[in-house]
């Protein structure tokens, strides 16, 4: 690390900045010292990049830092995934193998689970067969050419786009995972003829079998691309403004991070950015205090992201979706439900009251933050019950309460024909009963037992849920991060650099190709060598692991285990097998072991270790009461009690609050149930116990 002399008394910090539906997070790390600050400022939905750097600027400034001491800049963003959900990316051609046209169309036969079967649609696809375009040529499963490439037709192809418009091109031939070559030159004609054209290939995306989920890949990616390179832009030349000549690093979903060049070429890798980098945090600061089985519960304006860690590495899955379409990029395994502060509260014409999945956003927020709302929220709620004091932002953002009162007697209590405090506790026990729901997929669904971890809540509104979630999930300990807010921008701050090598290298039982493997395997390897290097990543700092995924004949699916070592021969394949009849085992409680198993993708993961904080310890506490800064009543479904107010900041470690309780802090309040213990432990953790 450079040596960079400042101004201000620190000379390296590091910012991390997550941007959010209605706030954006910053954290600032004294690199030298390890001493963490965190700042909140409004997102910015018109240009995600004054949010980005207003909160930069504010981070800075509440460290006492001088823009000229930022080493490094990590950035998690949800621009791809809402142009995603909203169908907002760029309009999209696709050039394919002759007789695939409407693979996009038939898709798979499944429909999403909460989907009633017989009302279900199908929603309309990224890209319609009008901009489909087939040419002829053709590749075996092994690689080898059948049919030579078309070229005319693929000249004809992108002339017809340029004609069109079309200026996003994504190139996907069936069994371009076996061999490229038909598919880069395919990409080099197109360039030829529409040199305006951003073009991607399924062989760089995503290069495994099943073409359906190859071509929506590649799609997405290129659908995506305009809008994120332009916003990347955007931020580079922002943090030049602001005298921030600092390395620009985004989130991937993977759960690491990436340098911009990168991002450039494969944006549709930060699909699930910031939830990915609050996963990371929440690894980071339960390992702080000793627990390595987590499940995170991250509430935010808009969502709820759902995610579990066992043996204190988060679960990563090759089978994740956004929105209505599968992207089987590795990502860190979250589920996100529209539960969030913002959530709508309606009551139907037929009289049913509903939250979610509808939100109020940033703009105009809640109606409690006096810019317009009419509709009542989750927030509204909260503070309505007295789950929150009058006030936000270490008391420099005052609610209204009388307008969260207001909205709901008139469009939820007055409707039902119930008691304002019973509509109330409604819109929440709706609420909590969705993230309940989604535990349980990730958890239960996944072969684990919920009660065996800690709940982690975090987001500016999980601590205020952690305790009923807690105990409607029957789990006895609650983490909330010291900063539980701004955890994914935490996250991001102890992100390592990452990247991912696959590729389709079929085997089957009993005519394992050894060799193969370890040419596929050696492949993959040199791919990982070639990024380490364009990263600039130090011999030490590289780290490498191998996967593999594996299924038994005729199945349909595939789960993925680490591969022994870095090397192939019979025992390692031998333990990857055994591995796989394990982990089926625990997810689904059988194992076929007479059944044939086949070896289906092979999977490098290259990690660029970047150097890591450690969380500063709390002084020993004096008298918790002198914490107290307010008592206000709390309406819980047994009555009314009288609750403390404590600044959470003045909470030395082994201070014990006794439920219930309030605690205040920047980026978020949490809510102690009546029952319920919280220990502050020396690492700035609560640790909440029934």
């Amino acid at each position: 690390m450079s040596e960079t002399k400042t101004n201000g008394a620190l000379r390296h910090t590091v910012l991390g900045i997550d941007t959010g539906g209605t706030f954006t997070d910053v954290t600032v790390l004294d690199a030298d010292t390890g001493r963490i600050w965190a700042a909140k400022t409004s997102t910015t939905p018109a240009d995600p990049s004054r949010g980005f750097i207003d909160g930069a600027i504010e981070g800075l400034k509440a460290a006492g830092a001088e823009p000229e001491s930022v080493t490094r800049v990590l950035h998690g963003t949800t621009v791809a995934t809402n142009m995603i959900l909203e169908g907002k990316g760029a309009a999209a051609g696709l050039i394919t193998t002759l007789g695939f046209r409407h693979v996009l169309e038939i898709g798979r036969q499944d429909i999403p689970r909460r989907e009633n079967m017989f009302a279900w649609i199908k929603p309309r696809r990224p890209v319609t067969p009008n901009r489909i375009f087939e040419v002829a040529g053709r590749l075996g499963p092994d690689g080898a050419e059948t049919k030579p490439l078309d070229e005319a037709a693929v000249r004809g192809a992108a002339r017809a786009l340029r004609a069109a418009g079309v200026n996003a091109i994504a190139i996907c031939f069936m069994h371009s995972y076996a061999d490229a070559g038909h598919e880069r030159r395919a990409a080099a004609l197109v360039r030829e003829e529409h040199p305006e054209a951003l073009v991607s290939i399924s062989s760089d995306v995503l290069p495994v079998f099943r073409e359906y989920e190859r071509s929506m890949a590649t799609i997405l990616n290129v659908y995506v691309m305009p809008v994120i390179s332009a916003y990347v832009g955007q931020l580079e030349t922002r943090l030049v403004e602001a005298r921030i000549r600092a390395p620009l690093l985004l989130m991937k979903s993977s759960g690491g991070v990436a340098g911009t060049e990168t991002i450039r070429r494969a944006p549709v890798e930060t699909a699930l950015s910031g939830p990915a980098a609050g996963t990371v945090g929440m690894a980071f600061v339960g390992a702080a205090a000793g627990f390595g089985d987590l499940i995170g519960v991250d509430i935010g304006g808009t969502s709820a992201d759902i995610s579990l860690i066992k043996d204190g590495r988060p679960s990563v899955t090759v089978n994740g979706r956004v929105g209505d379409w599968p992207l089987s990029l590795p990502m860190v395994d979250i589920v996100t439900i529209g539960a969030g502060g913002g959530s709508i509260a309606r009551v139907s014409r037929a009289g049913a009251l509903s939250v979610g999945p509808q939100s109020a956003g940033a703009d105009p927020g809640p109606c409690c933050y006096r810019r317009g709302g009419v509709e009542p929220t989750v927030t509204d709620a909260h503070l309505m019950l007295g789950h929150l004091p009058p006030w936000l932002l270490d008391g420099s953002f005052e609610l209204d309460v009388e307008a969260s009162r207001r909205a709901i007697i008139t469009r939820i209590a007055e409707p039902l024909g119930i008691y304002p405090m019973a509509a109330a506790r409604g819109i929440l026990a709706i609420v909590d009963s969705h993230m309940v729901g989604a535990i349980r997929v990730v958890s239960i669904e996944r072969g684990r037992d919920p009660r065996d971890f800690v709940l982690v809540p975090f987001g500016g509104a999980g601590p205020l849920h952690g305790g009923a979630l807690a105990r409607l999930l029957d789990i006895r300990t609650q983490l909330v991060p010291p900063s539980p807010g701004v955890l994914s921008a935490l996250g991001l701050l102890v992100s390592n650099l990452k990247a991912d090598f696959a590729r389709t290298c079929l085997q089957q039982q009993g005519r394992f190709d050894i060799a193969q493997m370890a040419r596929v395997f050696g492949s993959l390897q040199l791919d990982a060598e070639n990024w380490f290097e364009r990263e600039n990543v130090p011999q030490a700092a590289r780290r490498s692991s191998w996967h593999a995924s594996l299924r038994y004949e005729h199945q349909g699916f595939e789960l993925t285990v680490e591969w022994p070592g870095n090397s192939v021969d019979e025992a390692s394949v031998a333990e990857v097998v055994r591995r796989f009849h394990a982990l089926h085992q625990t997810l689904y409680t059988f194992a076929q072991e007479d059944t044939p198993v086949e070896i289906v993708t092979l999977r490098v993961d290259a990690v660029g270790a970047l150097p890591q904080p450690k969380l500063s310890e709390l002084p020993p506490s004096v008298d918790p009461r002198e914490a107290i800064v307010a008592r206000q009543a709390i309406h819980l479904g047994t009555g009314t009690v009288e609750a403390p107010i404590y600044e959470r900041a003045r909470l030395g470690a082994g201070a014990e609050i006794a439920g219930p309780a309030i605690l205040t802090q920047l980026d978020a309040t949490t809510l102690l149930l009546p029952g319920q213990r919280a220990e502050v432990h020396r690492t700035g953790s609560l640790i909440v116990r029934e």
